[in-house]
C-alpha cells in the first residue's frame, strides 16, 4: 500500500468551503425550521453504534459499513443512516415516550465507496421519523413535510415518486413462484437496471401472458389512473391491499393540495427487505439522482424489542444544495484595520460594532502582506481607526 500525498484525503470524504458552509447552513435552517413547525422534535445519536445492533439492522449493505474495533474487541461501525439509530433510541431512552413520535435530525452518515464510484463516503443528512403510527394518514404527513422542506428550502422545480412494496413483492411472488426468483427481479429494479429486468423476463420459463404481466409494471408511471392499469396486472389479496393504501395515499395527498408535485411509479423499490409498504423518492430538476427518499418501514423496531409501525424521509443536504442552484451571498463583514497605537481605540471599536450585530475583523495593519488586496476584499466595509467616515483609505 503506498503512502497517501500530503494533500490527499480518504477516498469519499471532501472538504467544505466557507462559501459552501454558508449555503448548507442557510438551507439547514430553513429545514430545521420546518420539521419544528410540523412538530417534529430534533435528537442526536452517537457518531459510533455496535455493529450487532444498529449496522445489522440498517438499510446499508454491510459492504458500506466502516467498521472498526473498539478495546474491547467489538466491532463498530460509523453510523450509516439515521432510521436504525433512532429506532434503537426509541427502545432505550425514549422507552417510556408513548406512541406516536414525532423525532427529527441532522447528522453526518457515512458510506463506503468504491474507487470508480466518484460518491461522497461523508454526507450531511437531515430527515425525520413517525414512529408508533401505521395508517396511511401518517405516511402523507411525511412527504407533504418532505415537500414542503425541499419548497422552504429554495427548490421549486422536483417530483416526488410513489410506490408500495407491497405490490411488487405480490405481483412478482404471483409470476415467478417462489422468493429468490422474485428476489433477482427485484434486484433488477432496485438496481434501476430496466433493460436487463426487460431481457431477463424474456428468458424465463413464462407464458407470453405472465411476460406481459411482468413488462407490464414498467410501464405503472404517471398519475392516480395508474392505479387502474396497476389492478389489471393483478388479483391476490396483498397486491390489492397495496393498491387501496396507495389510492387512499393519494386522497391524503390531495387534501394537503401537493398532488402535482407526486406521481405515482409502482416498480419503485428502495431496498430488498427494509421497507414494507409505501416508499418515495424526489427528483430535483437538474439532478439524475434521488435527492431524498423514504418509506413506511414497519418491522425494524421490533428488532430492537419495542414494536411499532413507522415510517419517515431523509434528505440529502449536499444534493439540495446542487438542486436549488444557488449560493449564498458573502456575509458582510466589516474590517477595522489599526496600527498599535490606536490598538486599544480599535478593540473599542469593535466591541461597540459587535453589540450592534455587526460580524467585525480586526487587523494589525503590521501584519497585512499585501494593503491593497486586502483593501479591494473589503472595499464596502474596509476603514483605518481613526478616520472619520468608512470606507477611507
Amino acid at each position: 500500500m503506498s503512502k497517501p500525498f500530503m494533500f490527499e484525503k480518504p477516498l469519499g470524504m471532501r472538504d467544505t468551503l466557507p462559501e459552501m458552509y454558508e449555503t448548507k447552513k442557510q438551507i439547514r435552517t430553513q429545514l430545521e425550521a420546518e420539521m419544528e413547525a410540523w412538530g417534529y422534535q430534533l435528537i442526536e445519536t452517537p457518531t459510533l453504534e455496535y455493529y450487532e445492533t444498529v449496522g445489522v439492522a440498517s438499510a446499508i449493505l454491510d459492504q458500506q459499513l466502516f467498521k472498526l474495533l473498539d478495546q474491547q474487541g467489538n466491532t463498530l461501525v460509523l453510523r450509516p443512516d439515521m432510521t436504525a439509530p433512532i429506532a434503537r433510541l426509541v427502545a432505550s431512552s425514549l422507552k417510556q415516550a408513548a406512541y406516536p413520535l414525532r423525532l427529527a435530525y441532522q447528522s453526518n452518515v457515512y458510506r463506503a465507496q468504491q474507487h470508480e464510484g466518484g460518491k461522497p463516503a461523508e454526507f450531511e443528512q437531515l430527515g425525520v421519523e413517525l414512529i408508533g403510527d401505521g395508517t396511511v394518514s401518517a405516511d402523507g404527513e411525511v412527504i407533504a413535510l418532505m415537500i414542503a422542506s425541499l419548497k422552504r428550502a429554495g427548490l421549486s422545480h422536483f417530483k416526488v415518486a410513489i410506490g408500495h412494496i407491497g405490490y411488487v413483492n405480490a405481483l412478482l411472488l404471483d409470476i415467478v413462484g417462489n422468493a429468490e426468483r422474485a428476489d433477482t427481479l427485484r434486484r433488477f429494479l432496485y438496481e434501476k437496471n430496466y433493460v436487463g429486468f426487460r431481457e431477463h423476463v424474456k428468458n424465463l420459463p413464462l407464458s407470453s401472458i405472465d411476460q406481459r404481466r411482468l413488462l407490464g409494471l414498467l410501464k405503472l408511471r404517471g398519475g392516480k389512473d395508474t392505479l387502474d392499469s396497476a389492478k389489471e396486472l393483478i388479483s391476490t389479496e396483498q397486491g390489492m391491499s397495496a393498491l387501496a393504501e396507495l389510492e387512499e395515499l393519494w386522497n391524503v395527498l390531495e387534501s394537503y393540495g401537493i398532488e402535482d408535485f407526486v406521481k405515482l411509479d409502482l416498480n419503485l423499490v428502495l431496498h430488498m427487505s427494509y421497507y414494507t409498504g409505501a416508499v418515495f423518492e424526489g427528483y430535483g430538476s437538474k439532478l439524475g439522482v434521488p435527492l431524498c427518499s423514504g418509506g413506511r418501514y414497519d418491522e425494524l423496531l421490533g428488532k430492537f424489542k419495542r414494536p411499532g409501525q413507522a415510517t419517515g424521509f431523509g434528505l440529502r443536504l449536499d444534493l439540495l444544495v446542487e438542486a436549488i442552484g444557488k449560493t449564498a451571498p458573502k456575509p458582510k463583514q466589516t474590517c477595522i484595520m489599526f496600527s498599535k497605537e490606536r490598538r486599544a481605540e480599535a478593540f473599542q471599536e469593535a466591541a461597540r460594532l459587535r453589540e450592534m450585530g455587526e460580524a467585525v475583523i480586526l487587523q494589525d495593519i503590521a501584519g497585512v502582506v499585501d494593503v491593497d488586496r486586502m483593501s479591494e476584499q473589503f472595499a464596502d466595509v474596509l476603514y483605518y481607526i481613526g478616520k472619520a467616515k468608512r470606507g477611507e483609505a
